[in-house]
């Protein structure tokens, strides 16, 4: 296959699954072994397109973030507990990462591993789904500073590639009560940051044994995930509010299943 065609199909994967409950990493992973390349050699690339699907919330959500900075700038109470909430909730990824950053390298090329997540994942959902309380919080801004401790602790289970970092971020907030929307949308915001610093951290690490021609293929591929994230993130908040999250769940199940039987075929 050539690898413009692996880089498009790549930028798709990203932007289709970065902000559904399914992981981003893990089909990044899965995608690349099942179209006959090493998913440990294109590591880098699979994190650093995130800042496409990081471009698209910031395009989607533009007036939020303008209403912040202004309510910043104007010393409003709301924008600073907006604030607040995401930077707590980022905090404990940015430990973790730093801590763990090269024992959890190891786990990016490792399929098996992502087919589990998928599937123990899958399963987690349906349970939270059934189970979860939840009140209308109105907004990030009104989430607890307590409530947005324990979702940036839950976020970092996805470090664990096929964990999903939206969905251990949403259904992690939904179980502590708070609706989907506004944990929806929280873990839209929270992306913003998290992404941002595991793209500048492994193209820190990394950036200097990069391929040839790698940056243009990683350009090419942010494109690709941000025009695609863009159409995603406008049906998911609909969808989850309509459905909620077990179509999700079972498909993690059933491609997890799947990944696990091409893998032990192979």
């Amino acid at each position: 296959m050539p690898v413009l065609l692996l880089v498009i199909i790549l930028g798709i994967v990203e932007g289709v699954t970065e902000y559904l409950p399914v992981s981003s990493t893990g089909h990044l992973i899965l995608a690349t072994e099942l179209l006959g390349f090493k998913a440990d050699q294109w590591a880098l690339f699979n994190v650093a397109i995130q800042p496409g699907a990081i471009l698209a919330i910031i395009v989607l959500y533009w007036q939020t973030f303008i209403d912040v900075l202004k309510g910043l700038w104007q010393r409003e109470p709301s924008a600073f507990a907006f604030v607040r909430n995401l930077l707590v909730a980022f905090i404990p990824a940015v430990v973790l990462g730093l801590a763990l950053g090269d024992d959890i390298e190891l786990l990016l090329g490792n399929a098996v591993v992502v087919a589990w997540a998928l599937i123990v994942g899958g399963v987690a959902i349906l349970i939270i789904e059934r189970l979860a309380r939840t009140t209308d919080k109105g907004g990030v801004q009104n989430v607890t500073l307590m409530h947005s401790i324990g979702i940036g602790l839950v976020q970092c289970l996805a470090m664990i590639p096929g964990v999903s970092r939206s969905g251990a971020t949403i259904l992690g907030a939904m179980s502590m009560g708070v609706d989907r929307k506004t944990a929806a949308e929280f873990s839209f915001f929270l992306a913003v940051p998290t992404l941002s610093g595991a793209t500048a951290l492994q193209l820190y690490k990394h950036g200097a044994t990069m391929q040839p021609g790698m940056g243009g293929w990683i350009l090419l591929g942010s494109l690709v995930s941000f025009v695609v994230a863009v159409v995603v993130v406008k049906a998911f908040v609909s969808i989850i509010q309509r459905y909620g999250f077990a179509p999700f769940a079972w498909y993690r199940i059933v491609a997890g299943a799947v990944a696990l039987v091409w893998l032990a075929a192979r």
